[in-house]
């Protein structure tokens, strides 16, 4: 903001009521209606709200300020977050930011009401200022992060646009239907305590599941573990039901199951012990031969619950 356009009070930020707040009523140029008027109830889309929305996007990260907005002595802002990141100095000038609070900032996001961000892949919702940040960490239409294991994949986007990635850039196995038989090989068994074997996403019932195998210690133990995914919401997840089987030498242990929305990050399932567990052991035995080489076959099916 430009020298003058509005009347800050330096006061430390534990010390500010909503009284305070409340009490914060002045004039920003070309912005606020006269003094007649009242400012309540503003919508998305007017030019005076596209300007003060302009104005409450923090100069250093970008994200809209919430709460205490910081303002140096020549009238800039910037939020909270990234004060210590300038070293309590103005990006913009220099000056030393000190406690300066822009009430009169603050007190005029109260009167904006605007869409979610996410309104590009299909929200139609329309929060107030202070709420709509909420909305928006729990917006069933934010952006879903690539359900990829085998790497830090920081891709995201809908659903359509990662089975893309998916099969395009980490060459996941497809497979169409909604029952399963796999066989999971590895020559050296005991040498190796964390893998992870190649992601297969299956398509039925007009959804995606993806199916994560892998090995890794469970205390001292080593173990395997297979489990399933919903490339979707965990209240549409809960829709489905899976069966997981592995067996042999006349032995076979079974798990039955909820596939996990990939909204939950695959360790967190993973460390969760959501899914069917075989002991290594258990795992050679069931691979027949001499035991110096694994060969799971492992069967499953998905089904919708009525």
């Amino acid at each position: 903001m430009a020298p003058g356009s509005s009347i800050c009070m330096e006061i430390p930020d534990s010390q500010v009521t909503d009284d305070e707040l409340a009490s914060a009523s002045f004039k920003l140029d070309g912005i606020l209606p006269p003094k007649s008027s009242t400012v309540s109830g503003i919508k998305a889309g007017s030019s005076s709200t596209s300007g003060v929305y302009e104005l409450l996007e923090c100069p250093v990260c970008a994200n809209s300020m919430y709460p205490p907005i910081h303002q140096c002595p020549n009238g800039h802002t910037l939020c909270s977050s990234c004060k210590p990141r300038v070293h309590n100095h103005c990006p913009t000038c220099r000056q030393e930011l000190g406690n300066i609070r822009c009430l009169a900032l603050e007190k005029v996001a109260e009167s904006l009401e605007l869409p979610c961000k996410y309104q590009d892949l299909g929200c139609s919702e329309i929060h107030p200022y202070y709420t709509k940040l909420k909305h928006e960490q729990l917006c069933r239409f934010r952006p879903y992060s690539c359900p990829y294991a085998g790497s830090e994949c920081l891709v995201i986007g809908d659903i359509p646009m990662l089975v893309a990635h998916l099969k395009n850039d980490h060459k996941v196995d497809m497979h169409e239907g909604c029952t399963f038989n796999h066989r999971y090989v590895k020559s050296n068994p005991h040498e190796v305590e964390n893998a992870t074997w190649m992601l297969t996403v299956f398509s039925c019932f007009g959804q995606y599941f993806c199916l994560h195998f892998e090995a890794f210690l469970l205390g001292l133990a080593p173990v395997y573990m297979a489990f399933l995914r919903f490339m979707g919401e965990d209240s549409e997840a809960k829709n489905f039901s899976y069966s997981l089987e592995v067996g042999g030498n006349g032995r076979k242990l079974i798990w039955q199951g909820v596939p996990r929305s990939i909204r939950d990050c695959h360790r967190k399932v993973r460390d969760s012990y959501d899914g069917l567990i075989v002991h290594r052991n258990m795992a050679l035995f069931f691979s027949g031969g001499n035991r110096q080489e694994l060969k799971l076959r492992v069967t499953g099916r998905i089904w919708k619950e009525q």
